[in-house]
């Protein structure tokens, strides 16, 4: 049974840092592009951040570009969300995904068709 399961999400005063986990089980990960989204209520999930199978390739989006930091360890069981200088704007429930396609349109449809999804960690920012 494959696994995404998020951790490390948690109420951060603007400003400050935290650090997301995703831990995935169930099948190996190497040959999959790994990313997160997040989604706030009424809203369409968005895309966060992405790395490549490989790890050498990462996009961001606009809004987290210099912020954030998407990153994997070398057993691709462990994704992580490095997340700094946060803003009441990055409260949302936080989602890992993996799929097997290279990035591209994909990543950024709406609503988004991943191959695997976590349930979500929520991550609160107040002012």
């Amino acid at each position: 049974q494959v696994q995404l399961v998020e951790s490390g999400g948690g109420l951060v005063q603007a400003g400050g840092s935290l650090r997301l986990s995703c831990a995935a089980s169930g099948r190996t990960f190497y040959s999959y592009d790994m990313g997160w989204f997040r989604q706030t209520p009424g809203k369409e999930r968005e895309f966060v951040a992405h790395i490549s199978f490989s790890g050498t390739t990462t996009h961001y989006a606009d809004s987290v570009s210099g912020r954030f930091t998407i990153s994997t360890n070398s057993q691709k069981d462990m994704l992580y969300l490095q997340m700094n200088n946060l803003k009441p704007e990055d409260t949302a429930i936080y989602y890992c995904t993996a799929d097997k396609g290279l990035y591209g349109r994909k990543w950024h449809e709406t609503p988004p068709t991943m191959d695997y999804w976590g349930k979500g960690t929520l991550v609160t920012v107040s002012s």
